[in-house]
């Protein structure tokens, strides 16, 4: 037979060697994941970002779930499909230990009828969307409870994953104005919201990696997943590293006030003195000494408010700054600082801090210098950042605090101000003198 009988476009009619190779692979990644999944319990995880990719759904698959990811985003479900795992790279000292997420697939957000059957077939699930996303997913999730209540109305709880206070009451407002009849009364009976705290960084995932597999995600070591304990319906489920905690308003609180308010500080003040790394900021003797006494700050209220020891907080302080040290994570300053009409909002890391500091007699200085930062914030393609920041310097800093902040004690407003002033040029001797002075005058 002639070479045009046997070959299309200069390769065999068979395909090369290698590819059948490919195929053989995928063929039995396949066929191993049918096999596995008819024996698995089924967890759904809503949203396959960073989180739900880099930590929830890696706590699921090493429980024994088989886990379908629900996204919008096709080229991440096609690859899930495809593969049924995906790389997860963790920082390890100066080195990456790569290990493999496994047992999992994806569903297309867009199609409602597909996530209604995986919520009313699943035995746990979590939501991992952003706060601002959250509204957009009650349609589809609310047609799910609808599905599950319809199919038995076995208790299902949702783990919420969200950086907002009040999570829970939030996300059950917005799908139970979808629901109506029995199936409302079922869903506020059987159905568990419950908030968690979500230590674990996973910042976007470096090009040399991701150019490699599209679904690899770079985690720091850090595992533990704090939940609410009283907000599960029926059994709790054992999940690894997952901790029940109750009453749970205190790890929101830390989550939010330390964790959350000490890493925007210093992406702030990074982005002042010209850092592109968080890593970079938190070396930074000053902006180490300015975001220790902020985390002080935030301890002194969280320990009055909720009666926990004051040398507890200060390890978990210290051990905050450490790990914002970490190179590999390669966090950039303009994700972590990004959005600031969402971050300098009054329940939110840095005003809820401070705000939560003030109720306890507190003078928290080094927090309205976290603030102040964040008013000269505006890194390009952050439109959100910089309206507040245009707002800030065009109209002045008390009509953005008033306006995104809710803050209108005249004399915050003025030391805020103060600060914001002394930023435009950073000068620490300066700065300092100005912290100490306004520390000392309270």
């Amino acid at each position: 037979m002639d070479s045009f009988h046997c070959r299309r476009r200069g390769r065999p009619v068979g395909g090369s060697f290698s590819e059948k190779q490919d195929d053989t692979e995928r063929r039995r990644r396949a066929k191993e994941h049918f096999f596995a999944r008819c024996q698995m319990k089924k967890a759904v995880m809503y949203g396959a970002g960073n989180i739900g990719r880099g930590f929830i759904g890696e706590r699921f698959s090493l429980s024994g779930y088989e886990t379908a990811f629900i996204d919008i985003n096709m080229t991440v479900i096609d690859r899930l499909n495809n593969d049924h795992e995906y790389p997860l790279y963790i920082t390890k000292g100066a080195e990456y230990q790569q290990t493999a997420v496994k047992n999992v697939r994806g569903v297309n957000g867009k199609d409602v009828a597909a996530v209604a059957a995986e919520i009313a077939a699943c035995d746990i699930m979590a939501t991992a969307v952003g706060v601002n996303v959250l509204p957009f997913i009650t349609e589809p999730v609310a047609a799910g409870i609808k599905a599950r209540f319809e199919a038995g109305a076995r208790p299902l709880n949702i783990i919420i994953c969200e950086n907002k206070l009040g999570a829970d009451a939030y996300l059950r407002e917005l799908i139970g104005q979808k629901l109506e009849g029995d199936v409302l009364a079922y869903f506020n009976e059987s159905v568990g919201l419950v908030e968690a705290s979500i230590g674990r960084m996973v910042p976007a995932t470096p090009k040399e990696i991701s150019e490699k597999n599209p679904l690899a995600v770079c985690v720091e070591e850090y595992c533990t997943l704090p939940v609410d304990k009283d907000a599960f319906k029926g059994e709790i489920p054992e999940i690894k590293g997952m901790v029940p905690f109750a009453p749970f308003e205190f790890y929101i609180q830390r989550k939010l006030f330390m964790h959350n308010m000490s890493h925007a500080l210093t992406a702030y003040l990074g982005n002042l003195k010209g850092y592109t790394h968080i890593w970079q900021a938190a070396t930074d003797a000053q902006i180490q000494i300015i975001a220790l006494r902020a985390l002080m700050e935030s301890s002194q209220a969280l320990s009055q408010i909720h009666n926990v020891p004051l040398p507890e907080l200060i390890d978990h302080s210290e051990d905050l700054l450490y790990r914002f040290e970490n190179k590999l994570l390669g966090d950039p300053v303009s994700r972590v600082g990004n959005d600031t009409i969402r971050k300098l909002s009054p329940s939110d890391r840095l005003v809820g801090a401070y705000n939560a500091a003030v109720k306890c007699g507190i003078h928290p200085v080094y927090i309205e210098l976290g603030i102040a930062a964040a008013l000269h914030f505006a890194p390009a393609g952050d439109e959100r950042s910089a309206e507040v920041a245009a707002c800030a310097a065009n109209e002045g800093v008390a009509v953005a605090l008033g306006k995104y902040s809710n803050i209108t004690c005249k004399k915050a407003v003025e030391e805020i101000t103060a600060l914001y002033d002394l930023l435009s040029s950073f000068d620490g001797d300066t700065l300092f003198l100005k912290l100490q002075e306004l520390k000392h005058n309270n």
